[in-house]
């Protein structure tokens, strides 16, 4: 399917490793010939839809796609502040060194990442300045990574107000609107599991510090199942919560503006932190953006 050189606003939407899935989506939008000339995004949408103005898409999805589970631990780094478990200095850091720091207002491709004035109890638009202080603020999950400290405001997470980010988009003057909304319910699709050869591989491979963070972390988001409904972890706790916040804010600012076109992920695909499992959720949003892109062809 040809589109013919359409040219496209992109809003992608937050939700943990499901974010994972823009890539797909933005890799089948190319494929297919269509031009895209601006992007909003909310948390790991402003992280991979930022990383895409940059033109650095391929570097990363190379770079996420040899991630494991102790790759990923390795990348947090503690905080002992009471606003947040994580500061999220150390994976900005490497993805700075990844892909290069980049101003916003010199991007090739317009971008404006969403995040939440957690003191004003306001949406903020980061449309210029330092890319990575925009990605920094918008992926601020509460609780979870402290809040960023930029322009005399406190930042935190885009999608506490605005999960799937239309608004930014509605003064471009492209042929098309798609969004990309990471909170669907579940619709059936089989969720692909890790491989237990990967798990095993690394344990076996990483040294006793390594192993007591990665156990510790593991206790936090499954927690013992200890009666027939779980207890719920912490992590889950906070990111059940969020997530079902997200759901629900999601169907209002897409029914308040909708899009030409909605690409619905299910939350079931994967947990908000499984961040290991790059590869499924690529083909996820690719098979996804297919499916959806040739229903709308056909009710043209």
């Amino acid at each position: 399917m040809k589109a013919h050189g359409k040219t496209v606003s992109l809003i992608l939407g937050s939700g943990g490793a499901r974010g994972y899935a823009h890539v797909g989506v933005i890799e089948w939008l190319l494929e297919n010939h269509y031009e895209i000339r601006s992007i909003a995004g909310s948390s790991m949408g402003a992280l991979v839809g930022g990383i895409y103005a940059a033109g650095e898409l391929d570097t990363f999805k190379q770079w996420i796609l040899a991630l494991s589970r102790s790759d990923v631990i390795r990348f947090l780094d503690f905080s002992f502040s009471s606003e947040g478990l994580f500061k999220g200095e150390r994976i900005i850091s490497v993805l700075k060194e990844l892909v290069g720091e980049h101003e916003i207002e010199d991007l090739p491709v317009n971008f404006t990442a969403v995040a939440t004035d957690i003191e004003r109890q306001k949406e903020i638009w980061l449309s210029d300045g330092p890319l990575f202080d925009a990605i920094r603020a918008s992926i601020a999950v509460p609780t979870i990574f402290t809040p960023h400290e930029y322009r005399g405001m406190r930042l935190l997470d885009g999608g506490l107000l605005n999960p799937v980010p239309v608004m930014p988009t509605l003064r471009d003057r492209n042929d098309l609107t798609i969004a990309v909304n990471l909170n669907a319910a579940h619709n059936g699709l089989p969720q692909v599991n890790v491989k237990a050869a990967e798990g095993e591989h690394m344990r076996n491979s990483r040294n006793p510090y390594q192993q007591r963070i990665l156990d510790f972390i593991e206790s936090l988001q499954r927690g013992s199942k200890k009666t027939a409904y779980g207890r719920l972890s912490m992590l889950e706790l906070v990111s059940n919560s969020f997530e079902t916040m997200q759901n629900a804010l999601s169907k209002l600012k897409i029914a308040a503006s909708p899009p030409d076109v909605l690409i619905e992920i299910p939350r079931s695909a994967s947990r908000a932190f499984e961040f290991h499992r790059a590869s499924s959720l690529i083909e996820l949003g690719h098979e996804k953006t297919a499916a959806v892109m040739a229903d709308w062809q056909r009710a043209k």
